[in-house]
């Protein structure tokens, strides 16, 4: 499947931007959206722009996405039964 989205170069402009830079940071952001909803796991979502996991993770402080999404009780659980 292929999603297509018509640009006009203001917006380009605006964001002082290469056209491929441009569709990269929207690649990245759609991708990280699907994350941070749970759409898609951090390895899918990499897959999904054609970049490595660790390299996506990295990415998410970028965007305010936390790396690890899990309440303060399932956290301590966790790290008590590691």
């Amino acid at each position: 499947m292929q999603i297509v989205v018509d640009v006009p170069n203001h917006y380009l402009d605006a964001t002082h931007r290469a056209p491929e830079d441009f569709a990269q940071e929207a690649k990245l952001a759609m991708a990280v959206k699907l994350f941070e909803m749970k759409r898609l796991s951090s390895g899918m979502a990499a897959q999904l722009i054609g970049m490595d996991r660790v390299s996506f993770l990295a990415q998410l402080p970028r965007f305010g996405v936390s790396v690890i999404d899990l309440e303060d009780d399932e956290l301590a659980s966790d790290v008590t039964h590691a």
